[in-house]
């Protein structure tokens, strides 16, 4: 395996991450979100695999709280959890009609007050859904919709973890994050082994090495590290089951930029370093959209449609971004980008600008380099409401700007950087890695066997 870099900041109140705007399948489905209309929230279904996009409001019998939490399953129900006098209760939620059905799941008791439960992200295949309890001195795992019996604990792992990504495409292993001995290391859960925990990445004995994105095709990682840089986190990339070194792209470094990868192009199986990965980066004016590749030293910022639901998005198998959005016009919208291999830009070419494609080219494949669909929907300018805009300025109607970031030198060099990867055990086959010639350099980060 081997791994990237870029700067990061510690904003959240999980793992420094910034909230999306929405909750997506991970085959790009459906999505879910807490819709706001009317002096109340509810619960909204998002069909986004059809020829236009679609939302389902699906509110209950009475307004939800603002820390409810909605995640769609891959068959179009919609899982909440809502906190009721100290329990987590689960429920799916289905459109019927001019109404709502619900299906009681369970509920969840956490014996201790300060223990924090919340969903982990959407699992591969859409048939589960998991929620991570952080107690004060260990993690549970548990398995809340899709099992027989109600909401199941599958794991208890000592310390307390944060993070929460799937590593392949069974959902079986679960990468978490945990603090230990006043550092964090990323760790792997067999859930198809009673929770057996394994080390996943190890990069410097002082460092602190978190797990943010992970591919299943490609096994390409994106990590949070402060080994190249003590005191200062930044994100590194790696190939999950590959012996080569970590390199660490000066491209990525934005300064006083938050730089988050939220969403990496399926489907490369032999060539993760031509992966997709689409990053929000949240700067002092405002946020927007960049687009990189490990095999590239340079990356393309794109300018967010008004409205994005920021650090929401999905890629499509052949490389087009698809990004959400909902503006009181619009209340459920989706933006289309291609940015083709070979065709990044640190700054775009004279005169600086993207322009918006035609209404009546909102959705075709073959879209334009930049080019961001529907038109009408995406109007530039920092002042529209609800949107968030790339920094610049605005612009003539139509157009959208990006940032003019200076040329990044090479890529920067790193020492002493390894990381040991757990191997897995045989009794559930999973897809083989196949050992793959990606040009990447510096540590080496261990090994991985899967079968």
């Amino acid at each position: 395996m081997t791994a990237c870099a870029i700067e990061l900041s510690a904003a959240g109140a999980d793992d420094g991450a910034p909230e999306a705007g929405c909750s997506i399948t991970a085959d790009g489905a459906y999505a879910a979100r807490l819709a706001w209309k009317d002096g109340s929230w509810f619960p909204e279904r998002w069909t986004l695999d059809g020829p236009e996009p679609y939302a389902v409001p699906l509110p209950g019998n009475q307004p939800e709280e603002p820390g409810t939490e909605v995640q769609p399953l891959g068959d179009g129900r919609v899982l909440i959890r809502r906190l009721v006098a100290g329990r987590h209760v689960f429920s799916l939620l289905y459109p019927t009609g001019p109404g709502t059905g619900e299906l009681p799941l369970g509920a969840v008791e956490c014996a201790d007050a300060s223990t924090r439960l919340r969903l982990l992200p959407p699992a591969p295949g859409g048939a589960y859904a998991y929620a991570l309890a952080v107690g004060p001195r260990s993690t549970a795992v548990w398995l809340v919709a899709g099992g027989a019996f109600g909401p199941e604990l599958l794991a208890e792992v000592p310390g307390r973890c944060s993070g929460g990504v799937w590593l392949d495409g069974t959902g079986r292993l679960l990468a978490l994050d945990r603090e230990a001995g006043g550092r964090t290391k990323a760790i792997v859960v067999d859930l198809g082994r009673g929770g057996e925990v394994s080390p996943l990445l190890q990069i410097a004995a002082d460092s602190d090495d978190r797990l943010l994105l992970a591919d299943p095709d490609s096994g390409l990682l994106l990590i949070a590290s402060d080994a190249p840089s003590p005191g200062q986190e930044r994100l590194g990339w790696g190939v999950l089951g590959s012996t080569l070194p970590v390199r660490f792209p000066e491209s990525l470094r934005m300064p006083d930029c938050v730089v988050r990868p939220f969403a990496i192009q399926p489907g490369q199986v032999l060539t993760p370093e031509r992966c997709a990965v689409a990053l929000r980066v949240d700067g002092p004016l405002g946020s927007w959209v960049a687009v990189w590749r490990p095999a590239e030293r340079q990356v393309c910022h794109l300018p967010a449609p008004v409205g994005w639901l920021a650090g929401a998005g999905h890629w499509s198998g052949d490389g087009v971004l698809l990004l959400p959005y909902a503006t009181e016009e619009v209340r459920c919208g989706l933006v289309r980008v291609a940015v083709p291999a070979g065709e990044v830009r640190p700054r775009a070419a004279s005169p600086r600008a993207l322009t918006a494609a035609a209404p009546d080219a909102a959705h075709a494949s073959g879209s334009p380099v930049g080019s961001v669909a529907p038109a009408s929907a995406v109007p530039g300018g920092p002042t529209a409401p609800g949107g968030l805009t790339v920094p610049g300025g605005p612009t003539a109607p139509g157009r959208l700007t990006v940032p003019d970031w200076p040329a990044a030198p090479a890529d920067a060099v790193a020492p002493e950087v390894s990381a040991a990867v757990p191997e897995t055990v045989e009794s559930e086959p999973l897809r083989p890695v196949a050992p793959r010639p990606v040009p990447l350099q510096q540590a080496p980060l261990g090994r991985l066997v899967t079968k």
